[in-house]
């Protein structure tokens, strides 16, 4: 019996040893658990890999019904099937963001001299979003080229309305940006990057731009949406770049900064403005102008409050962080201090 009870406690002190190792591995590779599951999810793909795989889904796009033309590229409906694609997109930026900061980032801001745990995190977050940014927002104007939103077209946002079927790079670049925008709210939820002064206007953006992604997707608003996907990438990777170069101490900073100015102000308010603007204008008077849940034409009064009221919200939200980088600017020529006017700690 009292070899039993000695048995008994070495099993479930080795069983505790185990659970603590695997809690230390799972704390310190944050990214190994969402590779595992891609990895399965692959695994599962590739024992039959077609359509009739049920992980297509997640891992695809959904719903092709072929060309509107002979010749003509590939389109793809939607439908609730979206909802994988975008499930298992969350899973894959989950693990590309930790990896890509904690395997690749981290060292390099060793590297490059940043000491403290602050900046080095701060140099990880905006390093990371350059790595994304820097893909999407040439991707976003290859897309929109082949639409008739080219180049911010306001009109061509609603000819042709309702635009219930998108091309494959269109209907991918959608829902890929949809998962990356959701996985950044996760990552706001759960406290994953140091909160600044603006935390509130950041839950307030986070709201508002799914809020737009998911509507506009829903109700085929997909062209005005591209337009402002397209305006806020290109604006997000000038200031991730700048924000790196104030980390690392380049020579650069302030020219850089300068332009950065520029293409904000271009991007995130003279072009979102003419958006807003042709809410109220083409809008009404280019295509349809009707509610018919019947034939998916949503091009309407309701759809229109709905739409320039969150890009109205967004327009805010963008004025406000101006008014930061034009503080910053002010700092810069007067004092020639550069620190991030949101930030307690740079």
């Amino acid at each position: 019996l009292a070899q039993h009870k000695m048995s008994s406690r070495k099993r479930r002190r080795r069983h505790s040893s185990m659970s603590r190792r695997v809690k230390r591995f799972i704390l310190r590779y944050t990214w190994a658990f969402p590779l595992a599951v891609i990895c399965a999810f692959l695994f599962v793909y590739s024992l039959n890999p077609s359509e009739s795989n049920p992980v297509h889904k997640f891992i695809f796009p959904s719903y092709p019904v072929g060309p509107e033309t002979p010749g003509g590229p590939a389109k793809y409906a939607k439908g609730r099937d979206d909802f994988a694609f975008v499930f298992f997109y969350i899973i894959f930026f989950s693990f590309t963001r930790e990896f890509v900061m904690q395997e690749v980032l981290r060292p390099l801001a060793r590297h490059w001299g940043l000491a403290s745990r602050g900046k080095q995190t701060r140099f990880m977050e905006q390093a990371y979003a350059i790595v994304y940014f820097i893909f999407m927002a040439p991707l976003g104007l290859y897309i929109m080229k082949g639409t008739p939103v080219w180049f911010f077209n306001t009109r061509g946002m609603y000819e042709d309305f309702p635009h219930k079927t998108l091309t494959g790079d269109l209907k991918f670049y959608y829902l890929f940006q949809g998962a990356y925008w959701a996985q950044q709210a996760i990552v706001l939820i759960l406290g994953m990057e140091k909160p600044r002064k603006d935390a509130n206007e950041m839950i307030l953006h986070h709201i508002v731009t799914l809020s737009l992604i998911g509507l506009s997707y829903r109700f085929h608003f997909t062209h005005i949406g591209i337009a402002v996907y397209t305006t806020h990438d290109i604006s997000d990777l000038f200031l991730a770049v700048s924000k790196v170069l104030n980390y690392l101490k380049s020579a650069i900073t302030v020219p850089f900064y300068a332009t950065f100015m520029g293409v904000w102000i271009y991007m995130r308010h003279y072009i979102n403005i003419r958006i807003i603007y042709s809410l109220f204008t083409e809008y009404k008077t280019v295509g349809p102008y009707e509610l018919n849940w019947e034939t998916e034409q949503y091009k309407c009064p309701l759809a229109q409050v709905i739409t320039s009221t969150l890009l109205i919200a967004l327009q805010s939200l963008n004025l406000v962080w101006l008014y930061y980088v034009l503080r910053v600017a002010y700092r810069i020529t007067v004092y020639n201090e550069q620190r991030d006017a949101r930030s307690d700690d740079e």
